[in-house]
């Protein structure tokens, strides 16, 4: 009898099985497989081991001058190569002399209370309809929203379980106490238990696809005209400047979008509009006093410009 030799994994099986070790998330893996298989068809056929500190800065500077990468994709690019080289290859001095490129800071667009109510009554599908009213009303990432168990819902407290969130930490959420009967509606009407996917897909041992509710926020964007360019996760970004604006401490909203700095939350305070509303215009300082000191009579400035 021959006895069987076990084959010894590839490069890619190896760097995947050290990322489950180290418990990184199923989307985090998947990303940095990507980014490496990059590297590989880049340098192809020298072995990453090969590499050195310039020749990575060559292959960053391809991805973005000739690939157009932004500066988020080019920092994962090198969160997977420090994962390859530091961690695995225990060889920190490659990668110690590589900048990372800074950010571009743009403000997210953020949905009005109009818009939100236009987009959810453009939407007719009971199921969707409660996704779009949720994803709004408790701030979740798309990702969350379709991963919810019917467990997760706690109706008594008014709060949202989210399991294994970005980072895989657990958090609670709001559930709004104005979407109770649309959710006891929509169980009851799609005959769910009491517990498993709340949302689930055409075979109930799965939950909806992430592009399934995503292809219904676009078409809804669609029907209603919004020119804004927005996606399923500006129903997040907009839950969060909206509670900015009515008061809610900043470090609560934190606590509700499972950001693990309060700079990421600091954004909404770039993006509310509560406190510009509140400023006076120049202009209307200087109408307000060209009217008490002249009177009437005179001419308004408004009136000229117009």
């Amino acid at each position: 009898m021959i006895d069987s030799v076990q084959k010894k994994p590839g490069f890619f099986e190896t760097v995947r099985r050290e990322m489950r070790l180290r418990n990184y998330s199923h989307r985090t893996i998947k990303t940095y497989l990507s980014c490496l298989r990059s590297l590989v068809g880049y340098f192809h056929p020298r072995h990453p081991r090969e590499l050195q500190s310039e020749e990575l800065r060559s292959f960053l500077s391809y991805l973005m001058e000739e690939k157009k990468y932004t500066a988020g994709s080019i920092n994962q690019v090198i969160n997977a190569l420090r994962l390859l080289y530091v961690e695995l290859y225990r060889r920190e001095f490659v990668l110690g002399t590589i900048p990372r490129p800074r950010k571009e800071r743009k403000l997210p667009d953020v949905l009005s209370y109009e818009e939100v109510l236009r987009l959810v009554s453009a939407v007719q599908n009971l199921k969707h309809r409660t996704m779009l009213i949720m994803a709004y009303g408790s701030g979740l990432r798309v990702s969350e929203l379709v991963s919810l168990g019917v467990e997760d819902i706690d109706s008594d407290r008014n709060l949202i379980h989210i399991r294994g969130a970005k980072g895989k930490k657990d958090r609670y959420t709001l559930l709004a106490n104005s979407i109770k009967g649309l959710l006891n509606r929509y169980w009851h009407e799609y005959r769910l238990g009491a517990e498993g996917w709340l949302f689930p897909s055409y075979t109930p041992d799965r939950h909806l696809s992430v592009r399934s509710i995503q292809a219904v926020f676009e078409r809804a964007v669609k029907k209603v005209g919004l020119k804004k360019a927005v996606s399923m996760h500006s129903l997040r970004h907009s839950f969060a400047t909206h509670l900015l604006e009515h008061g809610t401490d900043i470090r609560y909203i934190q606590q509700l979008l499972g950001h693990e700095s309060i700079k990421t939350t600091e954004v909404y305070t770039h993006i509310s509009n509560a406190h510009i509303a509140n400023i006076k215009s120049p202009l209307d300082i200087l109408v307000r006093n060209s009217l008490d000191l002249r009177g009437d009579t005179t001419p308004k400035l408004t009136d000229e410009v117009q």
